[in-house]
């Protein structure tokens, strides 16, 4: 990517032109995530219309939409497992190509199978492409570094979160849902594009040579006490996000809120605040530590849930933005905590990590989902609620 870091060997990357700043790099990386992951939640805006669309319930539509990270964890632990032998630039190049292809085929999915089988696909290349990218800024950032890469390139999904969504909901309010995913397929193409010209291929360092086989190094980590609680710290975070985002748009668009598409749309400019915030998240975990950063973060999702059972739109509103500002900060600050933590072998550990994370967001898509359809929104929350209580415990076991 674009000179990424400023503490690497300087022949480890290959540039075009001059050598950018912090800021044109860290727009670059945060462009990078926008485009791998826009896909990922942008499906959730318009949530109520697929579901009216197939004819099936939320908790069905819910599934089949977030079925993407079923793909995405396969993907994070296979190219883990491999990542010492990937190339960096074709693997995400090939990635982000081959993800048009599922994205424009949505538009025609016949029927809620083809449709979660696409989404699956999906997953599978945008979580190539996400752990790729993830391995290659831990690979070469310095310590200096990482945190701010990380920060960057998380910002760039909370923007695909807000953006996305907003788009996807007004494409499918004027132009029909068809062409929702034509306009995203193209983007994904963009991202390609975007990864040409900024990302050369890296030769290996010496730092990142493995001396062990892919296995092993999984097993090294998990065995890592400090690696096994972020690992499950990743699975608690996604798991109420999803929770949160996924089922909040059935809320909104029932008595007594009664929101249309496109005000839903609008909605999501809720997550405005964390593309600021979550930029700051390398910075305070470096001064104050990643335990009391992720305690914090944690702790202003948590003030968020009481809200969102209001039946006032203000009330529900502040408490999606404070759900995601902690849970984006969460995953900022514990997302580069795994690049600090595996000193060998950071991809392994990356994927490893996204693999967690991931498996998360399918198993509370499923849970979460049961309670919302058989016992109200309440439980739901309270579903989060009680994930987000596991995520602070487990920090506890983090030593920055």
């Amino acid at each position: 990517m674009t000179d990424l870091t400023t503490h690497i060997r300087p022949a480890a990357i290959e540039m075009h032109g001059h050598s950018p700043g912090v800021l044109l790099r860290s727009f670059v990386i945060g462009l990078t995530a926008f485009l791998t992951v826009v896909d990922l939640f942008t499906t959730q805006a318009i949530l109520p219309s697929l579901t009216r669309h197939y004819g099936v319930t939320p908790a069905a539509m819910g599934f089949a939409v977030n079925a993407s990270t079923f793909g995405m964890a396969t993907a994070s632990l296979v190219v883990g497992f491999f990542s010492p032998r990937i190339d960096r630039r074709l693997g995400i190049l090939l990635s982000l190509t081959l993800l048009a292809i599922p994205t424009s085929l949505l538009a025609v999915a016949p029927n809620l199978t083809v449709f979660t089988v696409l989404r699956i696909a999906q997953g599978l290349c945008m979580a190539s492409a996400f752990a790729l990218t993830l391995a290659y800024l831990g690979e070469q950032c310095s310590a200096i570094d990482v945190g701010g890469a990380f920060a960057a390139y998380i910002t760039g999904n909370v923007a695909s979160n807000l953006v996305g969504r907003l788009i996807s909901a007004a494409l499918a309010d004027h132009l029909g849902l068809s062409w929702n995913f034509y306009f995203f397929a193209a983007l994904n193409l963009t991202g390609a594009v975007l990864v040409y010209f900024t990302i050369r291929r890296v030769q290996p360092m010496r730092a990142t040579m493995i001396t062990e086989s892919p296995l092993t190094a999984i097993i090294a980590h998990w065995r890592n006490p400090q690696l096994r609680a972020a690992y499950s710290l990743g699975f608690c975070i996604l798991f109420a996000f999803i929770g949160t985002f996924t089922f909040v748009n059935f809320v909104l668009v029932r008595p007594p809120l009664s929101l249309g598409m496109m005000e839903i749309g609008f909605v999501y400019f809720v997550f405005a605040p964390s593309i600021v915030t979550t930029l700051l998240a390398g910075t305070v975990a470096t001064r104050v530590g990643t335990r009391p950063t992720i305690w914090s973060a944690l702790g202003f999702a948590a003030l968020g849930l009481p809200l969102m059972l209001s039946s006032h739109l203000p009330e529900v509103l502040t408490g999606m933005v404070l759900v995601g500002v902690g849970t984006f900060f969460a995953q900022a600050a514990a997302t580069a905590f795994v690049g600090h933590a595996a000193r060998e072998n950071r991809g392994v550990a990356s994927g490893t990590y996204l693999a967690c994370y991931f498996f998360g967001g399918l198993v509370g898509t499923e849970v979460l989902g049961q309670l919302f359809d058989h016992f109200g929104w309440t439980a739901c929350v309270i579903g989060v609620a009680v994930s987000l209580v596991s995520a602070a415990l487990l920090t506890s076991s983090l030593r920055s």
